[in-house]
């Protein structure tokens, strides 16, 4: 039953949140072999100045152990 969460600043449209949501669950069910009826997907968008503080700090930085894929920015510059 994975649930994914995607944090991201806001300023997409819904129709690209739509299709991000159906090519998630394309990418999920495919790579971990499980039905589209056990995948949900969650958007929460953030202001760019809240970001670092909001999402960074707390669920990258601070949970480095849970990151497979590592941002290639920094968000102190």
């Amino acid at each position: 039953m994975p649930h994914i969460i995607v944090k991201m600043i806001e300023g997409r449209t819904e129709a690209q949140k739509q299709t991000l949501t159906a090519e998630l669950t394309k990418a999920i069910m495919s790579s971990i072999g499980c039905a589209e009826s056990s995948v949900s997907v969650a958007i929460e968008d953030f202001e760019k100045d809240a970001w670092r503080d909001k999402v960074y700090v707390p669920d990258i930085q601070q949970q480095p152990n849970l990151i497979y894929k590592k941002p290639g920015y920094d968000p102190f510059a």
